[in-house]
């Protein structure tokens, strides 16, 4: 009885742990949304951060859609065709893109880039005072390095999932009208009529809320950081590793949301 006794104790404080975890990081966000309606606003650095997580996020973004596109687009003509529904490229790609794998592409892209920079910045301000240097400067270290990078990632992901579901759509198209023989024009036309309002809606919504978990992990693990490169390291995996489950875990939230709409 003992080692279930044991067992039982370790599930508890591992259960108790993440749920203080999550309360810390709600109390985080909660605050970050706080200063972003009161001055002062720190033009400069939101300028920067904006270039940071949109504009240089681009390329990787870009690459990753395309191909994801043509793949989908081989996927779906092979899996049709066991059922005579090779004609449904267009559409399950179109709908495939927009409603699901833009918006988690581009999320985990951006996890993968910007939560770990941002992460590996502040920790790396952290353990060498230059935070605590902005603090005797009378600037507070939240508005002056959380909320421009949290206001970057709400207004340029979404950006950048729209972008992304263009391309990745493209790389469909490519595929579909130089490998499987599809009309080039037929198949932007079934494109067009299938996506609906609320798929792009949706789509947008979602780049918003993965911005926002990006950026906020990225912030929150790098400002916690422990003392020394080491505490460095484990920010920002822990950083990256938790902007990646809470990106899926919103993303099933959301589509829930979605679907009953």
């Amino acid at each position: 009885m003992s080692w279930i006794t044991a067992l039982l104790a370790s599930i508890g404080r591992t259960v108790l742990g993440a749920l203080a975890a999550m309360g810390r990081i709600s109390i985080y966000a909660g605050q970050t949304l706080g200063h972003m309606i009161r001055p002062p606003i720190y033009l400069k650095e939101i300028g920067g951060a904006l270039l940071s997580v949109g504009y240089f996020s681009l390329p990787v973004v870009g690459l990753t859609a395309f191909f994801t596109g043509g793949a989908l687009a081989l996927q779906i003509y092979s899996g049709g065709a066991r059922f005579n529904a090779e004609a449904v490229v267009p559409q399950i790609v179109a709908i495939g893109m927009v409603r699901e794998l833009g918006p988690v592409l581009v999320g985990l892209m951006i996890a993968a880039r910007v939560t770990s920079s941002i992460a590996a910045e502040i920790a790396t301000m952290k353990v060498t005072e230059q935070i605590d240097a902005l603090v005797t400067l009378s600037t507070h270290p939240m508005k002056y390095l959380t909320v421009p990078r949290v206001l970057a990632g709400l207004i340029m992901v979404p950006v950048l999932v729209g972008i992304g579901d263009i391309i990745g759509i493209f790389g469909g198209y490519i595929v579909g009208t130089r490998s499987l023989g599809f009309n080039p024009a037929a198949y932007l036309q079934n494109t067009v009529n299938f996506i609906e309002l609320r798929d792009i809606v949706s789509s947008l919504a979602k780049g918003a809320a993965f911005g926002f978990i990006a950026t906020l992990m990225g912030c929150y693990y790098g400002m916690n950081t422990s003392r020394g490169a080491a505490g460095v390291g484990r920010a920002t995996k822990g950083a990256v590793e938790a902007a990646a489950v809470l990106i899926l875990a919103a993303n099933f939230l959301l589509t829930s949301i979605f679907f009953t709409i």
